[in-house]
């Protein structure tokens, strides 16, 4: 996959990142291939995927999108940085991958474009203190009446919140224990968050 060499990396000649609200410090982070982003692509190698439209946040390099896109599913893939479209386009090629739909997803604000979802899936979004609140919103946006939601997140602090704002919209929610990576790729600290809506009438017992 084509990705950036480190951390150390920024170039926003433009200020086009800076106008996303992208720090010179946060610039590079798109461009590198994160375990919690292994973790979500090797859950998608078997989730099922027919007849639901999906959407990835904060893709970054994509790779869990390029692994439901080679399996044939309806995937979005968003993010916000100015040269993430980019970097799709060239690991496509480099798989021999046909276009895939991408979309600025810049979770403060309105894209008219990006519609509705039945499955939502990220990877290591929670990493500042505002995301549960942004993120919650920008989900039940883009959310179909029925959805899921999976995010794989390393045990960031943010957790707890993002939790209570989602149940604050009306999902229901699970978590599993992740402690490895994929293959042999070494251990990995972090959860499956699993968010659940329906629009079908909750049975209420008598």
């Amino acid at each position: 996959m084509r990705s950036l060499l480190d951390r150390q990396q920024f170039h926003d000649p433009l200020g086009e990142a800076e106008a996303e609200g992208i720090s010179s410090a946060a610039w590079p982070i798109f461009g590198l291939l994160w375990p919690s982003g292994r973790v979500l692509a090797n859950v998608m190698q078997t989730f099922e995927l027919e007849g639901k439209r999906i959407l990835e946040l904060g893709c970054g390099l994509a790779l869990a999108s390029l692994v439901i896109h080679r399996r044939g599913g309806d995937i979005t893939a968003s993010d916000c940085h100015p040269l993430a479209a980019a970097f799709l386009l060239e690991n496509l090629k480099l798989n021999d991958l046909p276009a895939m739909k991408y979309q600025t997803g810049n979770w403060s604000r309105l894209n008219p474009l990006l519609t509705r979802f039945d499955l939502i899936i990220g990877s290591d979004v929670l990493y500042d203190r505002e995301q549960p609140q942004v993120l919650s919103q920008f989900i039940e946006l883009h959310a179909n009446p029925d959805v899921e939601v999976l995010i794989i997140d390393p045990d960031r602090g943010n957790r707890t919140s993002f939790n209570r704002k989602m149940g604050l919209l009306g999902y229901s929610h699970t978590e599993t224990r992740v402690s490895a990576l994929p293959g042999n790729g070494g251990a990995y600290k972090g959860r499956m968050l699993r968010y659940l809506k329906s629009s079908a009438p909750q049975k209420t017992l008598t």
